[in-house]
């Protein structure tokens, strides 16, 4: 796995590893997941996270088997975004799918209808660790990402994301509607549909997926997509926010990107 070194038991030493407890936290609750029984979220189950009609009843399943905690998806339309590693190593947990949980600290996200949920996992048993190469990079001595953005289309990510990057602790954001997007901007509504277009193109062409419209690929998903790729990737964070009432951008003519 790139970015990720194994960490080895020594066998000499060591008897076999006790499974841990995975604990999660949600709107400032923490459940502890002893290992044993699936943990059902959702509208409804272990952990009912919102009376959101658009939130599938059994959506995620945590179970430990094989040595590992696994994340499933148990739903049948919406899709979660898997961060670990601050950000480094993403996955996208489509309908059907499941994955281990190898890194210390996990971040999910995902979107139903309007708002935008995030979930923090946390375990010691973590047979993944970042490496040097991706804690320097995090911290801004290399560059990861294999795309740039220009400062105008940072300024639409930003304003689709401001409820996230503004939030203190909250673990329940709205996603903006394109025109209140396009409001908050002083942009018409043709001129921020092509940025986004732009925007979502690049992203496609660099293999994110979830990005790519077409029959049966709502606007609002799209959207959501974005936001969530883009604040757990760490495309975009607080310190951009004050790109939404830079004057300078806003008065830029409105050329191709």
């Amino acid at each position: 796995m790139d970015g990720a070194t194994a960490l080895d038991d020594d066998a000499d030493t060591k008897g076999p590893r006790e499974a841990s407890p995975l604990r999660l936290e949600f709107a400032g609750e923490w459940h502890e997941l002893p290992p044993g029984n699936p943990f059902i979220i959702g509208r409804e189950g272990d952990l009912e996270i919102d009376d959101n009609p658009y939130l599938h009843r059994h959506f995620l399943e945590l179970q430990h088997h094989d040595g590992l905690w696994w994340l499933a998806n148990v739903g049948v339309r919406l899709a979660a975004t898997v961060s670990s590693a601050g950000g480094a190593v993403q996955s996208w947990l489509s309908p059907g799918a499941r994955m281990p949980l190898v890194f210390e600290r996990n971040v999910i996200v995902f979107t139903a209808g309007p708002v935008t949920y995030e979930l923090n996992l946390h375990t010691e048993e973590a047979p993944y660790e970042v490496s040097s190469q991706v804690e320097a990079s995090m911290s801004g001595e290399t560059t990861v990402m294999p795309v740039s953005f220009t400062a105008m289309q940072k300024q639409l990510i930003v304003a689709l994301a401001e409820p996230m990057l503004r939030r203190e602790g909250v673990s329940m954001n709205e996603l903006p509607s394109s025109s209140d997007a396009a409001k908050r901007l002083g942009w018409s509504m043709s001129k921020f549909n092509r940025k986004l277009d732009n925007v979502c193109d690049k992203l496609d062409r660099m293999g994110v997926q979830g990005l790519r419209g077409g029959p049966g690929k709502l606007a609002t998903n799209r959207r959501a997509r974005l936001v969530e790729y883009a604040v757990t990737s760490q495309v975009v964070t607080r310190a951009d926010l004050p790109l939404i009432d830079d004057e300078a951008l806003r008065n830029q003519s409105d050329s191709d990107d």
